[in-house]
């Protein structure tokens, strides 16, 4: 049994504190973005914050598409089956780039219309509109990166792979002080900087991704693939992932709705908001870390059969899920004074709001802790992919997005009140999560004898 242990919390450690690393280098860009550019002026800020809400839709097609390719290349992966694990790189790529495109279209030819859909303030919208326009060319770049660097997590590169969206993510930090205020001789730019630099760090990550690619002995793009199709695979993952990305749309639509509710209360609530969500973010990546850890575990061992070893794994990343979220609200409250101090150029009133949010933050830790390693990992490893839906469509669309908007707009609730009850969603989920993960659904082991199989 201590063997056994061992074995399990190594494999842990290599895979969720990469993973953990490159989320919280991912959140401290948008942490920069918002401290450089709340040195600029609050309109900079809010107006970059309500942008990025494009990007967040088209990352949630992505979370979609990445979590689909994981729970079968987990599989294949623990199976040794790297032909099927390059087979479903080539049918997510497709996809992907697709996506992308199509972002990257609407954000270069209606940059105002967009930003309408989350504010009514015309100078959010001018200022949103000139940083929409240079940063959809990123969507294409990572819309090839994020799909390798899922591929390379999967396949025992999780090191590398952090290594690369690492490099990215720090050149986007130096790039952003260079361009927003104009250093090293370069021209002041101000939120056109921020833009520039998002641009130009995932061009640096997708050529390190390429060079990857290059290499003789990993998992890598085949264009004989991506010109062909393996009709078995593409049926198992879209059986698998249409679920997951109705789930996506259906909670990240949901939380968009949030940013909408909350952008339609002022300048200062958007400010304190935006801020309230890099938090989150750069706090919650160890429970993130081990919520992608777990699905790639739980995956390894159910594509090997091993189906009461996954259970007892399952457990154990669980408790481990709990203590992380415990853990990270701890840490936020300790962190409050020292966030409100950063942001000290911020208004007195959303200053005041950002102090409550701050307070809200860091028990909704817990909840989403357990969910995203529950949810988005355990029982997304097994196939287990409609009660995600059904739970975000409930708990996101007929309870807490309604109430949210009664209680801006009708009952016209107090800022933090409202931001209370936006909140609440992790937590009116977690008794109907308890009860399914313990039916075992999810503990199914989903590969094919590819060799027998239609390979296209």
């Amino acid at each position: 049994m201590k063997k056994e242990n061992k074995v399990f919390y190594k494999k842990l450690l290599f895979l969720v504190v990469p993973i953990a690393l490159q989320n919280l280098m991912s959140a401290m860009v948008s942490a920069s973005d918002a401290i450089m550019l709340s040195l600029l002026d609050q309109d900079s800020l809010s107006a970059v914050s309500l942008a990025a809400q494009v990007q967040f839709v088209l990352s949630l097609f992505w979370a979609a598409l990445t979590i689909g390719a994981t729970i079968l290349a987990a599989q294949y992966w623990g199976k040794k089956d790297i032909q099927a694990v390059e087979w479903i790189l080539a049918i997510v790529l497709k996809f992907s780039v697709l996506v992308s495109f199509v972002f990257f279209a609407g954000a270069i030819a209606f940059p105002r219309m967009l930003m309408r859909i989350f504010t009514n303030d015309d100078t959010l919208i001018t200022l949103g509109a000139v940083y929409l326009r240079i940063v959809s060319w990123s969507y294409l770049f990572a819309g090839v990166s994020q799909i390798y660097l899922c591929i390379m997590k999967n396949s025992g590169r999780t090191g590398r792979s952090t290594v690369f969206g690492s490099v990215s993510m720090g050149m986007n930090i130096l790039l952003n002080a260079i361009f927003i205020f104009g250093l090293l001789g370069v021209p002041k730019m101000g939120i056109r900087g921020a833009a520039v630099a998002t641009v130009l760090a995932r061009g640096i990550e997708l050529i390190l991704v390429l060079a990857e690619c290059a290499r003789k002995d990993v998992v890598r793009i085949r264009l004989k693939y991506l010109r062909s199709s393996n009709p078995v695979l593409l049926k198992d993952f879209w059986h698998y992932t249409s679920p997951v990305l109705a789930n996506e749309l259906v909670w990240g639509c949901g939380f968009t709705m949030f940013s909408v509710i909350m952008g339609h209360l002022g300048s200062d609530a958007v400010a304190a908001n935006s801020i309230a969500n890099i938090v989150k973010n750069l706090i919650a990546c160890l429970s993130l870390g081990i919520g992608s850890g777990s699905g790639i575990i739980v995956g390894n061992e159910l594509g090997t059969g091993a189906l009461e070893r996954a259970k007892e794994y399952g457990g154990r990343l669980c408790r481990l899920a709990l203590l992380a979220g415990a853990a990270s609200g701890l840490l936020l409250l300790l962190c409050s004074p020292l966030i409100l101090a950063v942001s000290g150029n911020l208004s007195r009133q959303a200053g005041g709001y950002l102090q409550g949010m701050l307070i809200m933050c860091s028990y909704y830790m817990i909840g989403k802790s357990i969910n995203s390693t529950v949810i988005a990992g355990i029982f997304c490893a097994g196939g287990d992919t409609k009660f995600g839906l059904l739970c975000d469509l409930i708990t996101m669309w007929v309870i807490i997005v309604p109430v949210g908007i009664i209680a801006a707009f009708v009952l016209k609730l107090p800022v933090l009140a409202v931001y209370f009850l936006l909140n609440l969603d992790e937590f009116v989920k977690l008794p109907a999560v308890y009860c399914h993960y313990r039916k075992y659904k999810w503990a199914r082991n989903l590969t094919r004898d590819m060799s027998r199989s239609d390979q296209g």
